[in-house]
């Protein structure tokens, strides 16, 4: 790859006061680094030169982009001329280089439609789609996308088109550390016993099953259901429950490497404010929103999930967006959350690699 580079290069290499192409190598064009008192992630690259395309540069260095995400687990692209999100934000002569959607796509060119949602969710380009929609006062634990389904993307993609004016971080963690910080009976008693989500829609509090499945046919739910062994009831009132069990840790398809993967922490009842617990559970006794137990239906211990959540917020890395900032996630070695915020914020998503967990 060649790079004409205005004022970086020697002055010998110029010639009767032209700028000539200087021959640089595709690692000359970047400079990695990390985030101060992270350790080695999430790994931050940055151009090196002015001017430098994302977009071509990626595109160029796939293999090198999978190697250095599979050592690190995440990789923050910072200090690039990204500035729009997608193909169909704004005007159809508005195509800058080095947008997001490019980007993403340059390196993983099939992004995912987000289904069995478990978040409200915009779409605002192809398959590209707004950070979850929860209320800016609630705090989003750090988890795996899509950990309760019976299939994942592989690769998570976040871009800031604008951080918040205060908070409102994007923390991960190196699932390889949380999980071995795991007391090993935890992982032996999950292990065996797998993690049972139950879910009921229609009672005004969560997500539509119309929102969750994408669909307003009952037949294509029940397909969908069936295809990945997962139970459903239809209720009065066009009301709906799921059951499904899936698994509590997995391992990564590439290393082999084992980390701790589920919603189990999320998705319990132990994880809301204790007066909307209560609130609840008064109303709906076991049919609440969402739920998680042990895979043979027994309680598990708010005190197993409450250490669960301790490990992931003592291994959180925490650091604030920058406007333009691209960070991409591989979705088995880390997890992501949210923090509150204050003022306007956009922050989308983008998935890829879909990964289909055998047997379940």
């Amino acid at each position: 790859m060649s790079h004409a580079v205005d004022n970086d290069a020697p002055r010998g290499r110029f010639a009767g006061g032209k700028r000539m192409p200087v021959a640089l190598s595709s690692r000359e064009l970047i400079k990695t680094g990390f985030l101060d008192s992270a350790g080695d992630f999430p790994l931050v690259i940055e151009p090196a030169f002015a001017n430098v395309n994302l977009v071509d540069w990626a595109r160029s260095n796939r293999a090198l982009i999978e190697s250095m995400l599979l050592e690190h687990g995440a990789i923050l692209f910072r200090g690039f001329n990204v500035n729009s999100i997608g193909h169909s934000a704004g005007h159809s002569s508005e195509r800058p280089l080095g947008r997001f959607e490019e980007v993403a796509r340059a390196i993983t060119p099939d992004l995912l439609d987000y289904s069995e949602r478990a978040a409200p969710r915009a779409e605002v380009g192809k398959n590209i789609y707004t950070s979850t929609e929860f209320p800016a006062d609630q705090h989003i634990p750090l988890h795996h996308e899509m950990s309760y389904s019976h299939n994942w993307p592989t690769k998570i993609w976040f871009y800031c088109a604008q951080p918040a004016s205060q908070q409102g971080a994007t923390p991960i963690a190196d699932d390889r550390k949380v999980f071995k910080r795991i007391d090993p009976s935890i992982k032996k008693l999950f292990t065996e016993k797998r993690v049972m989500y139950v879910r009921n829609y229609g009672d005004g509090l969560d997500l539509t099953w119309q929102d969750v499945f994408q669909t307003s046919e009952r037949e294509k739910v029940e397909e969908y259901c069936r295809r990945s062994h997962c139970e459903f009831e239809w209720k009065p009132g066009n009301r709906l429950r799921t059951r499904q069990v899936r698994q509590a840790v997995a391992v990564h398809p590439k290393l082999g490497e084992t980390v701790w993967f589920n919603h189990a922490h999320m998705f319990h009842i132990s994880n809301l404010e204790p007066h909307v617990r209560e609130s609840l559970v008064e109303a709906f006794g076991e049919d609440v929103p969402r739920n998680a137990y042990y895979g043979d239906g027994s309680s598990i211990e708010t005190s197993v999930l409450d250490e669960i959540r301790g490990i992931y917020n003592e291994e959180a890395v925490i650091f604030t967006w920058q406007e333009g900032d691209i960070m991409l996630l591989d979705n088995f070695l880390a997890s992501h959350g949210r923090q509150p915020f204050i003022g306007p914020r956009k922050i989308v998503v983008a998935m890829a690699e879909m990964y289909t967990s055998i047997g379940q």
